[in-house]
């Protein structure tokens, strides 16, 4: 989780616009979740620039470019590789999809926009339910500390539905069409993502069955303070962490080290860098500056020092104090919590929860996190753990490019599935995709279909 990059997109986010009805121009009409003839169902979303993207409930993803025939070409997963689909659309009134060589129709929901307050701001949501008149689940999606519209860019809340679950969103304090000032408060937004969930509760009425959280990234701190403070059924944390802010940058750090090749003893340097440089940003710049310095000047030459990236400790390795400085107060003033402890929350919660983690991921390192979570488990409390091997930030599986550096082409084999059987039970099977998973009874399961 990149705590102060405001810019910053998570691949949790797989993008989506609007349902039917919302779409104000030719792109957005095409925008929708599509039920295919093979029983199958696809998300497409807008992307970057002029392009779409399309997405499967078993994790395929790829890109649409326009072509001046009217069709669409595909590429692979976030590549710019061609995949050889061909994706059209019918007119805009009859909302059908031809995917390959699998038509498919656009699926209806049921759609509610809600104006509620909380905390002193004016938040936006919105509760997306399948069609109907029977009870069904419905999932509140909480942030992570994107800056984006969850309105605009979160595919979930149809993909969801398109499952026959449903799935409350709402624009965060100081994002998108929600009021407030953004923040990384960890409190404030526990306390906004329970109002989100009485409103989701409100609005669902006599069709709520089951009622719960998911959150990635930054999420992972926020829901399980939430669910201690009003019940709810269950909560799932994907890609988040169970240690604090600091120990996130060192471990993203050790792992920058490992992934690079560098030693023992270069990887120890590498963390007492950034110790360093953690204790600067964590006073906003005033407190640690020329520590932080000497040993900058002390290890600049060095082969592994280009290495050091962190979670976002890399912010502020070319900046002088007054550059620092500025930059925290002017752009990165989020009233970010370096040192919440999260295991108390988690100690105490009687919700059950579902942790999904990548073993892989630079931005929330796993490891840790996953022994705890674990070491929940062995007291006796209601958790659950998958951990993907080869899987990085927002569940995706990557490849390298040219440069070295890491491009997404899925989401993890039965990660949506996985979510989707937990949210309607609050139990899962023991196999999906290569997860490695451990119940509550600490039995490890997985690796399999």
């Amino acid at each position: 989780m990149k705590l102060l990059i405001p810019s910053v997109v998570f691949a949790f986010l797989p993008s989506l616009a609007v349902v039917p009805g919302w779409a104000d121009t030719v792109k957005d009409c095409h925008i929708g979740t599509y039920r295919l003839g093979n029983g199958g169902t696809v998300d497409i979303g807008p992307s970057d620039g002029d392009t779409l993207r399309w997405l499967m409930f078993t994790g395929e993803r790829g890109g649409l470019h326009s072509q001046a025939n009217g069709t669409w070409t595909s590429t692979f997963g976030w590549t710019d590789r061609p995949d050889g689909k061909i994706v059209s659309f019918s007119n805009c009134g009859m909302g059908q999809i031809l995917f390959g060589k699998e038509p498919g129709e656009r699926i209806d929901f049921d759609v509610s926009d809600v104006t509620f307050e909380t905390n002193g701001a004016k938040l936006v949501g919105r509760l997306v339910l399948p069609k109907g008149s029977g009870k069904v689940p419905v999932v509140v999606l909480v942030h992570g500390s994107e800056h984006d519209s969850a309105l605009d860019t979160y595919a979930l809340q149809r993909v969801f539905p398109a499952q026959g679950i449903g799935a409350f969103v709402y624009d965060k304090r100081g994002t998108g069409l929600s009021g407030g000032t953004y923040t990384q408060d960890f409190d404030v937004l526990a306390n906004d993502a329970v109002a989100a969930m009485k409103q989701a509760k409100r609005l669902a009425e006599a069709r709520l069955g089951r009622i719960g959280y998911q959150g990635g990234s930054e999420g992972g701190w926020v829901v399980p303070l939430a669910v201690n403070r009003a019940p709810v059924d269950f909560a799932i944390v994907s890609f988040g962490l169970a240690v604090t802010v600091l120990e996130e940058d060192q471990e993203s750090v050790a792992l920058d080290m490992y992934f690079h090749h560098h030693s023992a003893t270069d990887t120890a340097k590498a963390l007492e860098l950034a110790r360093a440089g953690e204790r600067v940003i964590e006073t906003g710049g005033m407190n640690g500056y020329q520590a932080f310095d000497a040993l900058r000047q002390k290890y600049k030459s060095e082969p592994w020092y280009k290495d050091v990236h962190g979670d976002f400790v890399f912010f502020i390795m070319p900046l002088d104090q007054k550059q620092i400085i500025d930059a925290i107060a002017q752009q990165f003033n989020f009233h970010t919590p370096f040192d919440y402890e999260p295991m108390p929350a988690l100690r105490v919660s009687t919700t059950p929860q579902l942790w999904v983690l990548g073993s892989d991921d630079l931005e929330a390192p796993s490891a840790e996190t996953a022994k705890r979570i674990k070491s929940l488990i062995a007291q006796g409390r209601d958790y659950t753990l998958a951990v993907y091997p080869g899987v990085e930030h927002g569940m995706t599986q990557y490849e390298l490019n040219a440069n070295g550096e890491r491009v997404s082409t899925r989401f993890a084999p039965g990660y949506f599935q996985m979510m989707a059987d937990f949210i309607r039970d609050g139990h899962i099977g023991g196999h999906y995709g290569n997860a490695q998973i451990t119940q509550p009874d600490g039995e490890p399961r997985g690796r399999g279909r």
